[in-house]
């Protein structure tokens, strides 16, 4: 829902940073691999209850991550680089739901796996769509520098990544925020289905 604002917000600083990094030789694919490699040591902090430091290399991994597609556009975006970026996305928000698991298991585990399974949903919903999308040639006018349709949501990258940096902050109310996150990620997926089934008709 607020990736279209957060976007336009950083997007003047992050086109500046990513000629930098252009200039100096990092292309967009090192930098969606090096975002990933960070948001596992997120992970692997987060894991060991760790949680300010894992908060600080998470918002490290997702600038990585923004920096990637601002490189691209400024020399050729591929689709190689389109499908390493998404897959590893994912792997990288699924990690970090682990990672709190691991460092409360009593706890965190149940709360842990419903929110895994709310983005199995909410990822597979997005994907579906974008494969049909993309057979019917359709494009999106919200997003249209992403290499693949991008359908939104109520729970998008900006919400996930707000949700994950409070639990770092607040790690004794995980249970809560995961619950409460499953539950918007329940509406996304709803809404997502929905806009498939009458989109193709």
């Amino acid at each position: 829902m607020l990736d279209r604002l957060a976007t336009e917000l950083i997007k003047p600083g992050v086109n500046r940073l990513a000629r930098v990094l252009l200039r100096a030789g990092i292309n967009a694919n090192q930098l969606t691999v090096a975002g990933f490699l960070i948001g596992l040591f997120a992970a692997l902090l987060i894991a060991n209850n760790l949680y300010i430091t894992g908060a600080i290399a998470l918002f490290t991994s997702r600038l990585c991550d923004a920096l990637d597609g601002a490189v691209a556009r400024l020399t050729q975006p591929t689709d190689r680089g389109g499908f390493l970026d998404i897959a590893l996305d994912f792997l990288f928000y699924a990690a970090i739901v682990l990672a709190f698991a691991f460092s409360d298991p009593t706890r965190n585990a149940l709360p842990a796996a419903v929110l895994l399974a709310a983005f199995m949903g909410t990822s597979t919903s997005f994907l579906a769509f974008a494969v049909i999308a993309a057979k019917r040639g359709m494009t999106s006018a919200n997003y249209p520098d992403k290499s693949f349709y991008f359908l939104g949501g109520l729970t998008e990258a900006t919400e996930t990544l707000a949700c994950f940096a409070a639990m770092c902050f607040w790690p004794g109310y995980f249970v809560e925020m995961a619950y409460g996150f499953a539950a918007l990620c329940g509406v996304t997926i709803v809404t997502r289905i929905s806009w498939g089934w009458r989109a193709f008709r």
